[in-house]
């Protein structure tokens, strides 16, 4: 796993730690993290702090510049509204850790030009796996079924 998706899982881990789901992420420019965030819908009572919106939202205001330099690591597939974030603002990569628990669209960013590598880390997996055999309800809710 490399240093970028071992810092996302970090996060998840921080996040589950701390009641909610572990989903983390990292935004990475010239190979820095700039920021970074993990799912916090439970602990913020939020609509909407999804890892890679925290993230996002950790970050700041940015450049365009700085987004179009940018590459996005997500422990999980993002889902539309991270996606459609992930347009919005012009990452021309991403970088998912797994997305056999839950796949987001992503051959609609890759329609979009943006560069989806998914690794299916074994790690990603197994904390999503988890989770969801503990917390059905909770998962449910938070993907919208």
């Amino acid at each position: 796993m490399d240093a970028y998706l071992a810092a996302a899982v970090e996060e998840a881990r921080k996040g589950e730690a701390a009641g909610g789901i572990p989903i983390g992420s990292v935004l990475v420019v010239d190979g820095e993290i700039i920021a970074r965030g993990r799912n916090q819908r439970v602990q913020q009572g939020s609509a909407i702090r999804h890892a890679e919106m925290d993230c996002l939202e950790n970050a700041g205001r940015l450049s365009a510049q700085t987004y179009r330099n940018a590459t996005l690591y997500s422990t999980l597939s993002p889902c539309d509204m991270c996606s459609g974030a992930i347009l919005l603002y012009g990452i021309p990569r991403v970088v998912v850790g797994e997305n056999e628990t839950f796949r987001g669209p992503e051959d609609y960013l890759r329609e979009r030009k943006v560069q989806v590598d998914v690794v299916n880390n074994a790690d990603c997996i197994r904390m999503m796996r988890d989770f969801i055999l503990r917390n059905p309800g909770l998962w449910n809710e938070d993907i919208g079924e």
